[in-house]
């Protein structure tokens, strides 16, 4: 990360008045910008859905059928988590990481009818582990001997939602790349900063501090969010534990 000192490149300093009236400018475009993604929102309310199957998965207790994920409620989203196999807490995605550790609570999803739940490649016996150490309270379950193209392994990265009438389960929505940033909170907060997420690929006036995209989402070799775990030991005595067993 670019440091940041009392040298660094700032915006202009005008008096209060002044800097009022542009962040009411602003404010103009941010609720043109809002009103279009209602408009969005609202189409995607009308997309068409397709049936998927009632896969099984494995979780904590077993091989378990998708519509058990639903909880009983009439819809459900899910995150598919990439996976590394054999690789340690610390070579686990940090793309994925750092796209679901801002959701930690599904309770307002789930006031309105809307479970949540995380499938991944990995093999439950890696998963567990890993769910664990995060502080994860969200079910996960493995999709790895799943072959449904939206519910398997190969594509992962992304959000499914899923309606379900009576015993039939269709998918309403799939979306990945920018989209999944609707869960990514820490990157709103950074947006609302004066030097935004601080990544090359912004527009920010010369002389803003920025660095490659993604350097905030690992820290000394980790995912970022990992080191505030209780146990997190040090990249390299974890490898070697790792390789030990």
């Amino acid at each position: 990360m670019t440091p940041i000192d009392e040298t660094t490149p700032a915006p202009d300093v005008v008096d209060r008045e002044t800097w009022r009236a542009a962040r009411l400018a602003l404010l103009d475009r941010e609720k043109a910008h809002t009103r279009e993604g209602d408009a969005i929102a609202a189409a995607r309310r009308r997309l068409p859905m397709t049936e998927v199957p009632n896969v099984e998965l494995l979780g904590e207790h077993g091989s378990t059928p998708l519509l058990e994920l639903f909880d009983g409620r009439p819809q459900l989203v899910l995150y598919k988590h990439m996976w590394h196999d054999g690789q340690p807490v610390e070579g686990q995605c940090e793309g994925c990481t750092a796209t679901i550790w801002d959701f930690h609570d599904a309770s307002y999803p789930n006031a309105r009818g809307i479970s949540f739940a995380v499938l991944s490649r990995g093999p439950w016996a890696e998963l567990a582990p890993f769910r664990d150490f995060m502080g994860y309270t969200h079910p996960w379950f493995s999709n790895r001997e799943v072959d449904d193209p939206l519910l398997g392994p190969d594509t992962e990265g992304a959000y499914v939602s899923l309606l379900r009438r009576g015993d039939r389960i269709f998918a309403t929505n799939w979306i990945t790349g920018r989209g999944v940033e609707a869960m990514m909170s820490s990157m709103a907060i950074a947006d609302m900063t004066a030097y935004g997420r601080q990544e090359q690929w912004e527009d920010s006036p010369a002389g803003w501090p920025q660095s490659p995209t993604f350097t905030a989402w690992s820290t000394d070799g980790r995912p970022t969010p990992q080191w505030s775990r209780p146990g997190a030991t040090p990249v390299a005595a974890t490898v070697e534990h790792h390789d030990h067993h």
